[in-house]
């Protein structure tokens, strides 16, 4: 029929429809594809921003950071003073306090020093005694010489006739010997009587000359051992007035009290630690690495955290820098050239000094702390 026509052809909207209806029906199951990143124009400038942020922060960091050599290994050192007697006794006076300041010669601890008082008045009477042998040896000397004087006047005096005797006795032989009647044999037998009494009398005189000689070489002789004995007392008297001095225990340098063992009644022996004291000085021993030390020079500033005292800041500066890594000075020290070796980075000592400090913060050795020191 011509009025018929087909359903498809005159409606083509309608079949448009059910195309699209049949469409959308098949793609209800996939889910809508997602943006690319180069979809997103704020994503992307948010992302290179704090990218380009990151790589300023890193750049200034590390020119900063290049400047300073920085290590952890480092802590608080001092030469820490410990006491102790010297000589043994009892402890009748505890005058430390521990952890106290104290200052160079604050009176720290006293040793019953009844002792040795009592041997400072032995050697001292020892002394004494010696020195009155002296005097006595050398009062004896002085009147040795004075009688050996007096014996050489006398041998003088005896010499004389002496020697006139003998002469005359020699005359007499003579004019016996030419006529021996011409002296009477009572004269010659007076005059040899006479020559013999002279020369005994002469040599009477030279023996007691010679007897004084000794006695005043005995005298000196006691003199110089008396004085030996002086100078021994005396050396005896030192040391017992030395241990007189070592029963009053001082403060040899500023610092605090630390470790104290001694307690009043205590009786202590050489070499017995009773306490010790931290001096005011103190510095940072620094363990650098090695290759941490190409740029650092002595006097280079550095700052200083100590991690008790983290409110404060400490500066300082390098004081020396030690010859020789740490493990050089072990009791073992590594044998290198033989074996297998393998390479180490090692740590040298550093010290720093403070250049200031803070009375409220508790510094003693071994605290831990960080040194920045700067190098360039």
């Amino acid at each position: 029929m011509p009025d018929q026509v087909d359903s498809n052809s005159a409606d083509p909207k309608a079949g448009g429809e059910r195309q699209g209806a049949g469409d959308s029906g098949s793609n209800q199951g996939k889910p809508p594809k997602k943006k690319g990143l180069l979809q997103r124009p704020v994503l992307l400038t948010s992302g290179a921003v704090a990218l380009i942020v990151i790589i300023l922060g890193a750049l200034i960091w590390w020119l900063h950071a290049r400047h300073f050599e920085t290590t952890d290994d480092a802590y608080v050192d001092t030469h820490i003073v410990r006491l102790a007697p010297q000589i043994p006794g009892q402890v009748v006076r505890v005058l430390a306090v521990d952890n106290e300041r104290v200052n160079a010669g604050d009176l720290l601890v006293l040793i019953d020093s009844a002792p040795t008082k009592a041997q400072v008045a032995q050697y001292e009477a020892q002394k004494a005694q010696a020195q009155a042998q002296v005097d006595n040896a050398l009062a004896q000397v002085q009147t040795n010489e004075a009688t050996l004087r007096q014996a050489q006047s006398d041998v003088a005096a005896a010499q004389a006739p002496a020697h006139n005797a003998a002469l005359d006795l020699a005359r007499y032989n003579a004019l016996l010997a030419l006529n021996r009647l011409a002296i009477a044999q009572q004269q010659l037998d007076q005059a040899r009587a006479t020559a013999a009494q002279t020369a005994a009398q002469r040599d009477s005189a030279v023996r007691v000359v010679q007897e004084r000689r000794e006695q005043i070489a005995a005298s000196r002789t006691q003199v110089t051992a008396g004085r030996q004995q002086v100078a021994a007392a005396q050396a005896e008297l030192n040391t017992a007035s030395i241990n007189l001095g070592y029963t009053r225990i001082s403060a040899p340098v500023d610092g605090y009290v630390t470790n104290k063992t001694v307690a009043l009644g205590n009786y202590v022996q050489p070499g017995t630690q009773m306490m010790a004291i931290v001096p005011i000085r103190m510095w940072i021993t620094a363990n650098y690495k090695e290759t941490q030390l190409a740029h650092m020079r002595i006097g280079q500033p550095a700052t200083i955290k100590i991690d008790a005292c983290p409110g404060d800041k400490f500066k300082g500066r390098v004081d020396s820098i030690q010859r020789g890594a740490g493990q050089a000075f072990g009791v073992l020290p590594p044998e290198n050239a033989t074996g297998n070796f393998v390479k180490v980075v090692q740590r040298v000592p550093v010290k720093i000094v403070f250049d200031n400090t803070f009375a409220d913060c508790p510094l003693g050795p071994g605290l831990s702390v960080v040194p920045s020191v700067r190098v360039r």
